[in-house]
This record gives C-alpha cells, sequence and structure tokens, in this order.
C-alpha cells in the first residue's frame, strides 16, 4: 500500500498505464504539464496531488491544483457576483495583483468586455515537510517504471506543515483582506476540511458565523470524497467574516471603524425622535446644510 493516493490526478488504488502516465507528466486539471518541479530536477515534476498521512490515515491533498477539479470551486461562488445578470460571460482570470500580494483567481461577470463584478478566489493545501519522492518513486517501481534504486532506498518521509500553513495563509488574508472590505468585494479562501478543522482548532475561531452575503471574507471547505472511479472534491461548509474577523482570529488588535461607530450611535441616539416608515406616514424634518435661502 502506498502513502500517494493520487499521482498526476490519478488514483493509485486502480490498475492504470503507470508508464505513460508518468512519462507525460500531465495535470488533468490544468491541462497541462504538471508545475510542481523537483528542485534538484527541474526537468522531472512531482505529481503528487494527495497522500494519504497520519494514524488515521486521512487523504490530504498537497496540491493546490487538484482544487480545481471541474471547476467546482467557481460554481460554488457565483452566488457572490451581486452584480451579475443572465446574459453575462463567467470568465476565471488568474493570478491578479493586489495590495498585500496576488491573488490566485478571479471569477469575473462580463459583458461587452467589461467586467460587471468580481470576486477573489484564494487556494490553499497543507504544506508538506521531508519529501514524498521516494514513496512515489517506490509506487512507480512496483508497477514496472524504471526508476533510480537511490530513490527508492531513500529513508526519507513526509510530514505535514499544520501550524505554518494556517498562520501563513491566515497572515496573508490579513493583509489583503482591507482591499475587499474597501471595495465591497468578496474574497474566498477554498481549503480542505481538514485544514480548515487545524485553524478552528488552534486559532480564535469561535467568532467566526455562518456565511453572510454581506460579509468581505468568505471561507469555503471541502470534503476529498471516495468513489468507484476515484476521487471528487465536494463543498461540505462555509463560513464569513470581515477584516477585524480576521484580525482577531490572528489574536492581533482589530482596527476601530471609528466613523461607523460614531454614526451608528448618533442614529440610536435619535430613534425615540424618529418615525416607523409605512405609506403616507409624515417624516420627521431634517435640517439640510446645503439648504439656502435666495429670497
Amino acid at each position: 500500500m502506498t502513502k500517494v493516493v493520487e499521482l498526476y490526478g490519478n488514483p493509485t488504488n486502480q490498475s492504470l498505464i503507470w508508464s505513460d502516465i508518468a512519462s507525460s507528466q500531465n495535470c488533468p486539471f490544468l491541462s497541462r504539464k504538471c508545475l510542481k518541479n523537483r528542485k534538484s530536477e527541474p526537468d522531472l515534476t512531482i505529481g503528487s496531488c494527495t497522500v494519504s498521512y497520519g494514524r488515521e490515515a486521512r487523504n490530504i491533498i498537497i496540491c493546490p491544483f487538484r482544487l480545481l477539479e471541474r471547476s467546482q470551486i467557481f460554481t460554488d461562488c457565483i452566488h457572490l457576483l451581486t452584480l451579475h445578470e443572465p446574459g453575462n460571460e463567467l470568465r476565471i482570470v488568474p493570478e491578479i495583483a493586489v495590495p498585500g500580494g496576488s491573488i490566485d483567481y478571479c471569477l469575473a461577470s462580463v459583458r461587452s468586455g467589461k467586467v460587471i463584478d468580481f470576486i477573489s478566489i484564494e487556494l490553499q493545501t497543507l504544506d508538506t515537510t521531508g519529501t514524498v519522492w521516494p514513496e512515489r518513486q517506490r509506487f512507480l517501481q512496483r508497477h514496472g517504471v524504471s526508476v533510480r534504486d537511490v530513490d527508492v532506498a531513500s529513508g526519507k518521509g513526509f510530514g505535514m506543515n499544520w501550524k505554518m500553513t494556517a498562520k501563513t495563509i491566515l497572515m496573508q488574508l490579513h493583509h489583503k483582506i482591507h482591499t475587499f472590505e474597501h471595495l465591497s468585494k468578496h474574497l474566498v479562501l477554498v481549503v480542505q476540511d481538514c485544514l480548515i478543522d487545524y485553524m478552528q482548532r488552534e486559532f480564535s475561531f469561535e467568532h467566526i458565523q455562518d456565511a453572510r452575503l454581506g460579509n468581505p471574507m468568505h471561507f469555503h471547505s471541502y470534503e476529498l470524497l471516495t468513489e468507484a472511479s476515484g476521487y471528487r472534491i465536494q463543498l461540505t461548509k462555509r463560513w464569513s467574516t470581515n477584516a477585524n474577523g480576521i484580525a482577531q482570529c490572528l489574536g492581533l488588535q482589530t482596527s476601530p471603524r471609528v466613523e461607523l461607530e460614531v454614526m451608528l450611535r448618533q442614529i440610536e441616539e435619535k430613534l425615540q425622535q424618529s418615525s416607523l416608515l409605512f405609506v403616507g406616514q409624515p417624516l420627521p424634518v431634517s435640517t439640510h446644510e446645503d439648504v439656502t435661502d435666495d429670497s
């Protein structure tokens, strides 16, 4: 039994022509050659999408491009395009620069070449420590593929960098979300359920609510389902928050929204002078500072 669950998008528990798969190095999620190159051998790609890890032998996605399967993550975000209308085209645009870094993808609603609305999508999977390469090579050797003996004999293994992966993505979101909050746009983090579960345990997530359309920051959690033909991702849970919510996750001081709080306080203080809105009701008098008397 190998710890490599998917290699170049193919389930390793199925009888396939692995020599052809290994030589083509094709990623089915990108429809091109795999982009995960070995640092020591740049012409070779790693191809490991998902691995089995831990005492529970949980299937963990380690390549973010694995999340692009069937473009499901984009379909699951369409409801956040609040200005999208029938007749508009939906376009997937890669890598957009924003203050604080870049965004993996934008899903844009486009009409006549003009962007009507957009949402931004970040992909995050678990980073590994060590190397998966010897495990990959042993699997291929067992299926008749010629590999180097030194790779097969290597005692090096791999682990999961849970803490650094979670903290790094939260810090990146902290730097980026202010831009989207200011623009009244949405930023979506797409993750596997095991990673968001870890984040909820190890960081301050008690204030994170079920998804609300009005929040700029959204979390989409996906489960990797086992099927007869292989594996499939499925959205299982959604949450949302704002810029201050992300700061709270990291235990940082939140930025007070002074202007909003002042206005809310003024409105609440005058509620007793207000009138309940219904048709025909006389409105309370407002002194408009721009009104002038020209008589």
